[in-house]
């Protein structure tokens, strides 16, 4: 059961992180980064929160989602890891592990490049990363024009993404049909067969609450990208479906060459929508390399 759900925190230059946590509050502390879009609220979303005894979750919503602040130019990736030292020093926490799925792994990713010292591992799951000629590799069409044309025509995008919020909230029906669109045929199948589109219904509602900015802005991350990889120095778990499109596998196949220090499992069969039934073994693996 979650701990609370909203909890504040005002950090260093003003503007306010909100966050949910699950799980014990003496548990070995992971902090979760949800993907875009979502929100806090869908680590209490997925079937068996917390998932693991002895955890405690810390699950802040990344900025322009749910009820972080955003503000364009302070809020960036690279400055990510300091909300989360703000963070974890306030709940007195020294060291912890970070897990981020598809686009919270930029974010866990961040993390481990500038605060190392405190991060004792880190998970990844179908995370987006740099999009290169390496990593241009079977790629849903969509997926393709958004990070290719987003860098290029940013303000456009902006409204696109504002639209697709104002739809997620106003013509649901609509906008799961729009967003399976970017999805493999192996993950439309999952989606329909694991109910995603209810089970998440609340989290993307509130991932959405800022209009669309937060996927505004990641959406343009990967053409833009700012983590040197090859420096990253704590230990990185990988995992990645071979049949995800939106997440092409090409990119968690760059990502395990590059980092130093990673072991990485390529899953056959499978898509985006794998985490919704092995978020456990992927944290457990976590707390297995902190013990």
């Amino acid at each position: 059961m979650p701990t609370s759900t909203e909890n504040y925190l005002d950090l260093p230059d003003g503007r306010r992180l909100c966050y949910a946590e699950y799980g014990e509050p003496d548990g070995r502390p992971i902090m979760v980064f949800h993907g875009n879009p979502g929100s806090r609220l869908i680590w209490g979303a997925l079937p068996g929160s917390p998932f693991l005894p002895n955890v405690r979750l810390i699950a802040p919503d990344r900025p322009g989602y749910g009820r972080t602040d955003f503000v364009e130019g302070v809020t960036t990736l690279a400055n990510w890891p300091q909300d989360v030292v703000a963070l974890a020093d306030s709940l007195g926490l020294g060291e912890f592990a970070v897990f981020g799925p598809s686009g919270g792994g930029p974010y866990a990713l961040a993390c481990a490049w500038k605060i190392p010292e405190r991060v004792t591992s880190v998970g990844l799951f179908a995370s987006v990363g740099p999009f290169q000629a390496e990593t241009d590799k079977n790629i849903n069409p969509i997926v393709r024009s958004l990070w290719t044309a987003g860098s290029k025509v940013p303000r456009v995008l902006r409204v696109q993404m504002r639209l697709f919020a104002w739809l997620a909230r106003k013509a649901p029906g609509l906008y799961v049909r729009m967003i399976l669109r970017e999805f493999s045929e192996t993950d439309r199948r999952e989606y329909a067969r694991l109910g995603v589109a209810d089970l998440i219904r609340d989290d993307r509602n509130e991932g959405y609450r800022q209009k669309g900015v937060g996927t505004w802005y990641d959406v343009l991350l990967p053409t833009d990208w700012p983590i040197p990889l090859s420096e990253i120095t704590p230990k990185v778990y990988l995992w990645h479906g071979k049949e995800d499109t939106s997440a092409p596998l090409a990119m968690g196949q760059y990502m395990a060459e590059t980092i130093h220090d990673c072991e990485a499992t390529f899953v056959e069969g499978v898509g985006h929508f794998w985490l919704f039934e092995h978020l456990p073994e992927m944290l457990a693996k976590l707390v297995t390399a902190d013990a």
